[in-house]
């Protein structure tokens, strides 16, 4: 028990869906700013260090508002979620499906920080690898959200999620297609090394 703190009031429930709601538009910026730092022209408008900058210190504050998000949903008493399974999706009684979803995004994000936080001594190929869950991260914490959010309900909650779904999706385009189209637009060189 923390003193002063009314674990039957509706604080802790608004703390928690409003870190909520604010961790779906930390997770869509830094995903989008990491996508946009891996750009070949990422520079044309902030130079690369920049946007990974950015992409890095939001990733930190994510952390730091998914653990008041799981603090506040531990703490309130209305939900019976004990403190081990905040990592261990087991045992689960308020709609279980969502909230192991959310469980698993949070093991995933951990895995995400903790192998950049030491990646000078592992590979690249290894760090990548971890890294690119990032993706399955925010999907998962998409669901979560759509699954077990109050917000999710009212009108200005849906447009939030279809916008940073958007968002991210018409990035992932952008990157995929960005590449196949410089390839087919670069010169072609001749057997002599001079630009047809």
């Amino acid at each position: 028990m923390i003193p002063g703190l009314d674990l039957h009031g509706p604080l802790l429930w608004y703390v928690n869906r409003s870190t909520g709601m604010v961790l779906l538009l930390l997770l869509t910026t830094t995903l989008l700013l990491g996508l946009w730092s891996t750009r070949g022209e990422a520079g044309n408008r902030l130079p690369r260090f920049v946007v990974q900058s950015l992409h890095r210190n939001l990733g930190l504050v994510s952390v730091t508002m998914v653990t008041l998000h799981i603090g506040t949903a531990v703490l309130d008493e209305y939900v019976d979620i004990r403190w081990w399974q905040a990592f261990v999706p087991l045992q689960l009684h308020y709609k279980p499906l969502w909230l192991a979803l959310g469980i698993v995004g949070f093991d995933l994000m951990l895995a995400v920080v903790l192998t950049s936080l030491v990646r000078a001594r592992l590979g690249h190929r290894a760090w990548q690898a971890v890294h690119l869950s990032s993706y399955v991260v925010w999907a998962v914490a998409v669901a979560h959200g759509l699954g077990i959010g109050t917000d999710t309900a009212t009108a200005w909650g849906r447009w939030l999620y279809v916008g940073c779904a958007a968002a991210v999706a018409a990035s992932l385009v952008v990157r995929l297609v960005e590449p196949r189209r410089r390839a087919r637009t670069a010169p072609r060189l001749s057997g002599s090394g001079v630009a047809a």
